[in-house]
């Protein structure tokens, strides 16, 4: 099994509903593959909202752990993805790290007639194999051709 860090970016953890029923979906599926999943909002989870500087300390967090992991899931759900997740996919890019995309949403969001959404989330991920890293199903993420199988192995 894997010792890697996986980063979770997602929007679920601002819905009740959405952290209790599907976020646990998500971790559980790729700690069952072998990763370490940190979830931001449950990392977050001590920092007081109420208090001056907050947003600061969560953003600094998120930040610090986007550049502790190894790499980054992250849930691209939307028209637009959630902006939040589209910056921690800009910051795991400009790290190097490697970037796994899941969009199950039918509706189309984007500028490119290759890709799937906006043609810059894809320069961090390898032009040839991009669907690899690709997840358009919750029961692709632990197919053993794709992509996230195979780093959580290597």
């Amino acid at each position: 099994m894997s010792n890697k860090t996986l980063y979770l970016a997602s929007p679920y953890g601002f819905s009740k509903h959405w952290s209790l029923k599907l976020l646990p979906e998500f971790i559980t599926k790729l700690e069952s593959m072998g990763a370490r999943v940190w979830e931001p909002f449950a990392r977050n989870s001590s920092i007081d909202t109420s208090s001056p500087g907050w947003a600061n300390k969560v953003s600094s967090s998120n930040f610090n752990d986007l550049k502790q992991a190894d790499g980054l899931f992250a849930i691209v759900n939307g028209t637009p993805p959630d902006e939040g997740v589209m910056v921690e996919i800009g910051i795991a890019v400009a790290l190097g790290k490697p970037t796994f995309l899941f969009r199950d949403d039918f509706r189309k969001c984007t500028d490119s007639d290759e890709y799937p959404l906006n043609l810059m989330i894809f320069s961090g991920i390898p032009a040839d194999s991009w669907n690899d890293y690709y997840y358009s199903a919750f029961d692709e993420i632990d197919c053993k051709k794709k992509a996230i199988y195979k780093w959580l192995r290597n």
